[in-house]
């Protein structure tokens, strides 16, 4: 089953780690990646641009609406993602719980099932 494993923290706490901490961060998260993608559980992984680079489309009955910005008000922003194959949610929780030891301070990891859509709408398995 494919999981994505959505990865949430503060904006400012992660902009305020020293070129140090970020070097070392990146390298602890780096490590767990290495091992999951030598097992072949281990997708896209992604980091996305902070909020202010954000744009969202916004719909409302007749209209849609373009505006700077993320697309909520939170404390928490949705920082980057990791897809990865396992055979049960409590891999994938074990996969997140290592993310979460790599990365300091507070934060959280979403796990969601996926189901992957081929162009045409036909189920596609990875």
């Amino acid at each position: 089953m494919l999981y994505a494993v959505l990865c949430y923290n503060s904006e400012e706490a992660v902009a305020a780690w020293s070129r140090e901490e970020e070097d070392r961060v990146m390298s602890d998260l780096a490590a767990v990646e290495r091992k999951y993608a030598a097992a072949g559980k281990l997708g896209p992984v992604a980091r996305l641009m902070p909020t202010t680079a954000a744009t969202t489309l916004r719909k409302a009955p007749g209209e849609t609406i373009v505006v700077d910005g993320p697309f909520a008000e939170t404390k928490e922003q949705f920082l980057g993602f990791f897809l990865v194959d396992m055979e049960t949610l409590d891999a994938a929780i074990d996969f997140a719980k290592e993310l979460a030891v790599a990365n300091p301070g507070v934060g959280a990891y979403e796990i969601r099932p996926l189901r992957v859509f081929k162009p045409g709408g036909a189920l596609e398995a990875l």
